[in-house]
């Protein structure tokens, strides 16, 4: 029974629907499931236009990813295709429970490691300590620098962002049931709202999550109402993905600062969110409580885990003052899978539960 079971094959499925090719990770305790192979064509002439011909005619791959019965609410994915950029190694469409992210730092770190180990990028040098990874991202080209030892990857990964920046500084927002809240929206490859737990009534290291959840929720869905969202260069990119709940401590200090993302459909990030720290990172640099190269340490609430980040240079983002961060974490292996789909189950593209 064992032997037969160890031989690789799949069971009863449509012949017609390829079945999906995955390897599960996890950064910080957030999930990553990498389709490496059976997704049909993407089509589109540049990243950006990828993303929309997935929304309109695969999203059923989204779905069948992230939703019940193959994943939950909370699952994360990450689809590889061909970037336009010379110098990318891939491209890659992030997926979520609501659509299409713009930018995922946690898959990033995780990305980093999958593309050395399962050979996407050239083998780094005998003696290499660290090889770099160009992934193209929809909101840029990222660069990951993946710690390696005999060829493979080996440790953390830290990446280089695409310019970050501040769009509103203290603005005021009519938030229901908490009246009116000083919070500031900042972009480390996506919008994020961000405002101090306490000012919600909470403490962001200690309340329940799904407390933390409707706060956070009802900041965002206020922004979006009273607040437009711009980018400089790309109306794809010009939307509020979500809100970071912080704990105040805003002030540069070695001791770790603790937040809690959630994105999308009330999706809670397990991670310290690498796209949020960048976003972060760039609203303490732009008030002048960091300096450039200063190190500071941020803890998820939800699990503990933590990133590191710094900002390493100043740039432009259009007209925006800007600079390019920094973040560290550490991914790790949980799995693969090949994921597949019976003609007459009437669940097959998948559900969520509310």
């Amino acid at each position: 029974m064992e032997a037969a079971l160890a031989v690789a094959r799949l069971p009863p499925h449509d012949p017609k629907t390829p079945a999906l090719s995955v390897v599960d990770m996890h950064t910080g305790g957030e999930p990553l499931r990498i389709v490496y192979a059976g997704c049909l064509e993407v089509a589109g002439p540049t990243l950006l236009a990828k993303r929309r011909y997935m929304r309109h005619h695969l999203d059923y791959v989204r779905r069948r990813l992230v939703f019940e019965p193959r994943g939950h609410r909370d699952m994360y994915g990450a689809v590889l295709v061909p970037s336009e950029l010379p110098e990318a190694h891939l491209g890659v469409l992030f997926l979520n429970n609501e659509g299409y992210s713009s930018m995922c730092g946690h898959a990033v770190l995780a990305l980093g490691r999958f593309a050395l180990d399962f050979g996407l990028v050239p083998a780094p040098p005998e003696g290499a300590r660290e090889t770099q990874v160009n992934i193209h991202c929809p909101c840029g080209l990222v660069a990951a620098f993946v710690a390696c030892e005999g060829g493979g990857s080996c440790g953390p990964v830290r990446f280089h962002s695409v310019p970050a920046f501040v769009l509103a500084s203290d603005l005021t927002v009519d938030v229901p049931g908490h009246g009116k809240v000083v919070m500031d929206i900042a972009y480390g490859g996506a919008f994020y709202a961000f405002v101090s737990a306490e000012k919600l009534g909470l403490d962001v290291s200690s309340a329940k999550t799904r407390d933390l959840v409707e706060a956070a929720s009802t900041v965002t869905e206020a922004v979006k109402a009273q607040f437009k969202i711009n980018h400089p260069e790309s109306e794809d990119l010009g939307f509020l993905y979500g809100t970071i709940l912080t704990d105040g401590k805003d002030a540069y200090s070695e001791e770790p600062t603790t937040n809690i993302c959630v994105f999308a459909d009330e999706q809670v990030d397990r991670s310290p969110t690498g796209s949020g720290v960048t976003a972060r990172i760039a609203l303490q640099y732009h008030k002048g409580l960091l300096q450039l190269n200063q190190t500071r340490t941020f803890r998820s609430s939800a699990t503990g885990s933590v990133f590191t980040g710094r900002a390493v240079r100043e740039a432009k983002c259009g007209d925006f003052k800007a600079v390019v961060v920094e973040v560290a974490g550490q991914a790790h292996y949980t799995g693969t899978a090949s994921l597949t789909v019976e003609e007459d189950d009437p669940l097959r593209d998948g559900f969520l539960l509310k």
